[in-house]
């Protein structure tokens, strides 16, 4: 019976949704602070206000149409972070093709696998990107994607491509963009899954709009704003928390460069006078890291978003004092929800903004259930969080039987992450359903012991995983990266734990290592470092005696 104890929340918000589509609303943004800066990328040096940068999707729009590009059909772009990256975002949106984010780190048979399974019509990538030769993996697939008409390369064929438009008349665009719905599909995103190929998640302009609104609610953003975005735009965090939080608040995009580096990210906000910064927790570790870390102006920071992966408390702290951002906020959510379902707010108490990942977003329904049995679980207790409203996918590109897995009759979209539910709403996520160690009938949460080793004055980061057992089923094992200079020996660790934390959650293993496996967005593949550390401790090839 549902009581007031069950952990269910509705996000109630005195601000509508956005009932228009997402070229609407840049039309409006552009028509509010037309000579404002919009857009600024350091690394190409270019710079445009909300009128140059409408002027600019304009003339992109009206080249795809002159490509024969319709509305439904879908457009790729394989690329790093570059201003045209966000011109194609919003061209595409304009015309009604659906845009394909293409992973940079994407190799020949990933590529392959992502024009048949869109089935593409046009990819614009760029020539290459680090040691990623683009064109000749493209080259090396082409004969087995029929469907691909075209691809062009944006380092030579941008300037022809927009010349092309100018056969396209105003009329023909305003026909276009008026015959649009809100609840079309606009966007592909391919989720990086562990196992098996990544399933194309398709949004909506109203799924990806109102979440970029929303956010920017959150964080206070006006049009006084300047938000430094240093996460790859092919991934929600990029496209949608950055550029859509700031198109719909008129706030600027600021582009540190192509690919994430720390220190080019705060030279971007000391010489931007950046007033927000985005990262998932990797990123800003390594900003924290820097020697000269000190020596930048970060004073006009006062917000941000650390998400993409759990926050690690001590981190949290040291962003909040040491970079200024006294109201970064902490968001959580996944490519299937468009992509945030909670966020903290930037006012909320510091405990709060340190220990969980916030409340509920405006319009969007939480449960946490049963991941047997499907019940709503009492507040306080760990259960499968689902979600439900505006921001879930319309559904998997092409796979029903996916998309009838993951949002169930009712509407929710099950996350697959273990989390709890306080008396005040705040969500915790805890694990993830398959992260979650069964260690001889005890439920062991990863998330909870690698909070407790940032405690330690010596480690830097650390992931726990869980390696085979006879004798419990599994073992908890730490992998732990030390600070600069900092020494510690597996049995020192264990004695650090000891006392402090539960016997069995104590890690039975312990390895170091200077770095850990991460897709391209910073999150850490920690089925990878499970894979590795079962190789290394010999438990693919018989039982391992710990030597701790």
């Amino acid at each position: 019976m549902l009581t007031l104890a069950a952990s269910y929340a509705h996000g109630a918000s005195p601000h509508a949704l956005l009932g228009e589509t997402i070229g609407a609303n840049l039309r409006r943004t552009v028509f509010a602070h037309g000579d404002a800066d919009a857009l600024v990328v350091r690394s190409q040096n270019v710079r445009f206000s909300w009128r140059e940068l409408w002027n600019e999707t304009t003339r992109l729009a009206k080249g795809l149409m002159a490509q024969g590009i319709r509305q439904g059909d879908r457009v790729g772009i394989w690329s790093p972070n570059r201003y045209e990256w966000v011109i194609v975002q919003f061209a595409t949106a304009r015309i009604g093709a659906i845009l394909v984010n293409v992973n940079p780190a994407y190799k020949s048979a990933e590529l392959e696998y992502a024009l048949k399974q869109s089935g593409m019509k046009l990819l614009l990538l760029a020539r290459a990107f680090r040691t990623s030769d683009y064109v000749g993996m493209l080259d090396a697939v082409r004969g087995c994607c029929p469907q691909l008409e075209r691809s062009l390369v944006i380092d030579s064929d941008w300037g022809a491509l927009l010349d092309s438009g100018a056969a396209v008349s105003d009329d023909e665009l305003a026909a276009r963009e008026a015959s649009l719905q809100f609840d079309d599909a606009i966007n592909i995103q391919y989720t990086s899954g562990t196992t098996g190929f990544p399933k194309g998640a398709t949004l909506s302009h109203h799924n990806i709009l109102n979440n970029g609104f929303f956010i920017g609610e959150a964080l206070r953003y006006t049009a006084r704003d300047r938000v430094c975005i240093p996460v790859p735009f092919y991934h929600c965090f990029g496209m949608v928390l950055g550029n859509l939080a700031c198109t719909t608040h008129g706030a600027c995009m600021v582009i540190p460069g192509e690919a994430f580096d720390a220190a080019q990210a705060l030279e971007a906000v000391q010489a931007e006078r950046c007033t927000a910064l985005y990262g998932v927790p990797s990123m800003f570790i390594a900003e924290l890291a820097l020697p000269e870390l000190a020596t930048y102006d970060l004073s006009t920071l006062r917000t941000g978003i650390m998400a993409g992966s759990p926050c690690p408390v001590e981190v949290m702290k040291r962003v909040q004092h040491e970079m200024h951002m006294t109201e970064v906020t902490i968001c959580y959510g996944m490519t299937e929800t468009s992509p945030v379902s909670t966020q903290s707010a930037v006012d909320d108490p510091l405990e709060k903004r340190v220990s969980t990942v916030g409340r509920v977003q405006p319009h969007v329904e939480l449960k946490i259930v049963d991941a047997e049995t499907g019940a709503l679980q009492p507040r306080h207790v760990a259960g499968e969080l689902c979600t439900r409203g505006y921001s879930v996918m319309l559904g998997y590109w092409n796979d029903e039987a996916a998309t009838d897995s993951a949002i169930d009759d009712a509407g929710w979209m099950h996350t697959g992450d273990l989390a709890t539910m306080d008396d005040e709403g705040y969500v915790n996520i805890v694990g993830r359903i398959k992260d979650m160690i069964i260690r001889g009938g005890e439920n062991v949460y990863p998330r909870e012991i690698e909070e407790f080793l940032y405690t330690h004055p010596a480690i830097l980061d650390a992931q726990v995983i869980g390696v085979p057992s006879e004798r419990y089923g599994e073992e908890v094992m730490a992998c732990v990266i030390l600070r600069p200079g900092a020494r510690l020996t597996p049995a020192e660790l264990q004695a650090f734990c000891r006392d402090r934390i539960a016997t069995f959650k104590i890690p039975r293993y312990v390895t170091f290592t200077d770095a850990f496996p991460m897709t391209v967005t910073g999150k850490i593949q920690k089925y990878r470092v499970r894979e590795m550390a079962v190789v290394a401790l010999g438990l693919d090839r018989a039982p391992a005696v710990p030597t701790a």
